[in-house]
C-alpha cells in the first residue's frame, strides 16, 4: 500500500472532499486523523474507514484557533508517536462579489481559507523536521491560479495565498526534507453543483469550460491527494497541482 503507516491530519475531512481524501488514504494504508468542527463529530466516515479494518479517529478542529491545532497534533503525537502528512482541506465560500462583500464575510474566508492553512503548518513544521520529513498539501482551486468569471474575489484572493504559501513553504523547508505542494481542482461534482446544473444554462456553462467535458469527482482530487502524500513524489516540491480536465491549459 503507497501510505502504509503513515500518519496523516486532513482538516474538513468530516463531509465531502475532505471524507474522500480520507478514505482513500485509509485504503491505502495510512492512519487517519478525521478533523473537522466538533459539531460534525457524529461523522459517518470513521466508522466506514474502522469498519473495514483501516485505522481512523475524529479529532475536534476548528481550523481559525491556534490552540485547537496545538491539541490536535498533541493527540497524534500521544496516540501515533508521529505525523507524516498535513492536508489542508477546510475551506468555505461565501458567493458575494467584491461590490456587495461584507467585513464579516471577507474576515471569515481570509480566516478559515489563509488563517487556517497558516496555523496548520505552522504547528506541524517542528514535528514533522523532528521525524526527518513530511509532505504537507493543500487543497486551493483554479482560482488559485487564474481568475475565474465564475467565481467571486474574495475566494480568488484566499485561493490565490494559498498557492504561493505553498512555494514559500516548498522553497524554506525543503532543507528539512518537508515537502509542500498544493492541488487545484475546476469545479467539483457536489449535491450544490447538482443544483446548480439544474439550470440549463449554467450547466453547459461550467462543463463548456473543460476541455475533458466533465466536472472533477472528489476521487479526482483524493487520487491527486495520494500520489503527493505518497514516496512516488518524493520529488514533487511546491508543484500547483491543477485537477481539472485541462481548464488552465487555455
Amino acid at each position: 500500500m503507497r501510505l502504509e503507516n503513515k500518519v496523516v491530519l486532513i482538516t474538513g475531512s468530516a463531509q465531502g472532499i475532505g471524507a474522500a481524501i480520507a478514505r482513500h488514504f485509509a485504503e491505502e494504508g495510512a492512519c487517519v486523523m478525521v478533523c473537522d468542527l466538533d459539531t460534525k463529530r457524529d461523522t459517518p466516515i470513521v466508522p466506514a474507514i474502522t469498519e473495514k479494518g483501516g485505522t481512523a479517529i475524529f479529532q475536534p478542529l476548528d481550523v481559525t484557533r491556534d490552540a485547537d491545532w496545538i491539541a490536535a497534533i498533541d493527540v497524534a503525537i500521544k496516540k501515533f508517536g508521529r505525523l507524516d502528512v498535513l492536508v489542508n482541506n477546510a475551506g468555505i465560500n461565501i458567493r458575494e462579489p467584491i461590490e456587495a462583500v461584507q467585513e464579516q464575510t471577507l474576515d471569515t474566508m481570509l480566516a478559515v481559507n489563509v488563517k487556517g492553512p497558516m496555523l496548520g503548518i505552522k504547528h506541524v513544521i517542528p514535528v514533522m523536521r523532528r521525524a526527518g520529513g513530511g509532505s504537507i498539501i493543500n487543497i486551493s482551486s483554479i482560482c488559485g491560479l487564474i481568475g475565474h468569471q465564475f467565481t467571486t474575489e474574495t475566494y480568488t484572493v484566499t485561493k490565490g495565498a494559498i498557492t504561493l504559501l505553498t512555494k514559500s513553504v516548498g522553497v524554506r523547508y525543503a532543507k528539512d526534507n518537508i515537502r509542500c505542494n498544493s492541488i487545484h481542482p475546476s469545479t467539483v461534482d457536489t449535491p450544490y453543483i447538482q443544483t446548480l446544473f439544474q439550470d440549463p444554462e449554467r450547466k453547459a456553462e461550467r462543463l463548456g469550460e473543460i476541455p475533458l467535458g466533465r466536472l472533477a469527482t472528489d476521487i479526482d482530487v483524493a487520487n491527486a491527494a495520494v500520489y503527493l502524500a505518497s514516496d512516488e513524489a518524493a520529488f514533487l516540491n511546491g508543484v500547483a497541482l491543477p485537477v481539472d480536465g485541462g481548464l488552465t491549459a487555455y
